[in-house]
């Protein structure tokens, strides 16, 4: 890949593996599209044609070869600190993102009893990884103020799929999980069978929305472009339907990026309050 400046990375990785349900691939490829014209339009060219849709949510790391993707805050600031650079984050028209932030949401069944958190003690719950911020972060605060300083769950299980939660909960395979509030939008879309079986039982608190990265890798130039191009496919006219198809009203700049270190906060609170881990 050329980037501005004549230097090069030999090989580069684009990906969105964050909203990337074999359903939406179409979206995604239409998005990734609106970025490589614009990333042309300014001068950066030898760009991949297709994503990378086998790219985990949750990679051992942040290559020096990824130019673009999307990476959970929370290990941003744990496991991947200092391999990524922030390019913008993303503000969604779902019903629980407000501006740049989203939050987890627990999901039980439609016709489970529970009415508040407190009432989910001795249940079984499923998250999708140790390293995810909506599905273990957020919901470890939320809960850490109903525990009392012990054992909450009755079993626990690290499934690694947001998805995959949501359709155990709809299938009495578990009795509740936490997912992604924007992902749980996008099932809404794509898999409402599955929907129609849950509900939202009650939010966590919020959190930045999850951001669009480069590597630290990315001469500054090129972070420059990569920057322009996704401000442009943000508000453009013309890559409205590609914003529409994965539910983005807008992407914001990320001018501080002590909103995101402010995630380990909720682990400190957590921790505070006797409830350091899941259990």
């Amino acid at each position: 890949m050329i980037t501005l400046d004549g230097s090069s990375l030999p090989h580069v990785r684009v990906s969105l593996p964050m909203y990337n349900l074999p359903e939406m691939r179409a979206q995604n490829a239409a998005f990734w599209t609106a970025m490589r014209t614009e990333l042309e339009a300014c001068g950066v060219g030898g760009l991949p044609v297709e994503l990378d849709y086998d790219r985990k949510p949750v990679p051992a790391e942040i290559e020096r070869d990824t130019l673009f993707s999307q990476v959970c805050g929370y290990p941003l600031q744990t496991i991947f600190r200092g391999q990524a650079v922030l390019l913008g984050a993303p503000v969604y028209t779902d019903a629980y993102s407000n501006g740049p932030t989203h939050c987890g949401i627990f999901i039980v069944a439609r016709e489970a009893p529970y009415r508040t958190l407190a009432d989910l003690r001795g249940c079984r719950f499923a998250f999708n990884s140790i390293h995810s911020n909506s599905g273990m972060n957020l919901p470890r605060r939320a809960i850490a103020d109903v525990a009392g300083g012990a054992p909450f769950f009755g079993s626990i299980a690290e499934t690694h799929s947001h998805p995959g939660n949501v359709e155990r909960v709809a299938k009495g395979e578990i009795d509740a999980t936490c997912v992604d509030c924007v992902t749980y939008a996008f099932l809404e879309r794509h898999r409402p069978s599955i929907t129609n079986a849950t509900r939202v039982l009650a939010p966590t608190p919020p959190s930045p929305s999850i951001p669009f990265v480069t590597t630290t890798a990315a001469p500054p130039k090129l972070r420059e472009a990569l920057t322009t191009a996704l401000m442009r496919v943000a508000r453009a006219d013309e890559w409205a339907e590609a914003r529409a198809g994965l539910l983005l009203a807008d992407i914001a700049p990320i001018a501080n990026t002590k909103v995101y270190e402010d995630l380990l906060n909720y682990a400190d609170q957590a921790k505070a309050l006797g409830y350091p881990d899941f259990r």
